[in-house]
């Protein structure tokens, strides 16, 4: 199990999340759901989501130590992946400008913008690991094609 790849490792993980989630399922279940799926298969420091309440990010499901619970609009990697709507890999937290340290354990982060079809962000996936350098191409691009998918199932 551990010899798979990343992408067979998001392949999988993308086949449960398929299976696990549909419309029918209320918001916050398939939002606890992503994150502890996501933990199952990787194990990061912390996954977790936080929904655009107003001009600010509000902590929602997540795994993992405690967290943030509020974040302002283009604060910290989690703000800039909202206000620029695009996806984050910061492979060293501790050179990122603004970076908003919740837990001293975090050194690299990934945030993926959850966008809808009007353009509009409705929330971001945050996922930090403790490993310096853990996220990389592979982890955007599969992390951005099960998003997509999320989004048009869950919103």
């Amino acid at each position: 199990m551990n010899n798979q790849s990343k992408e067979e490792k998001y392949g999988l993980l993308e086949v449960e999340l398929r299976g696990l989630i549909s419309r029918k399922d209320a918001l916050i279940s398939s939002l606890s759901n992503f994150t502890a799926a996501v933990q199952s298969h990787f194990g990061f420091l912390w996954t977790g989501f936080y929904l655009v309440e107003g001009k600010e990010l509000v902590l929602g499901p997540f795994q993992g130590p405690i967290a943030c619970t509020k974040i302002a609009f283009d604060r910290g990697v989690c703000g800039k992946s909202w206000s620029n709507k695009k996806t984050f890999v910061v492979q060293d937290v501790h050179q990122f400008p603004d970076h908003i340290a919740c837990s001293s354990d975090s050194n690299s982060e990934i945030v993926v913008p959850l966008i809808n079809q009007d353009g509009k962000v409705l929330a971001v996936l945050d996922i930090d690991s403790i490993h310096l350098n853990c996220f990389d191409g592979t982890d955007k691009k599969c992390l951005e094609k099960i998003i997509k998918w999320f989004v048009s199932e869950v919103y």
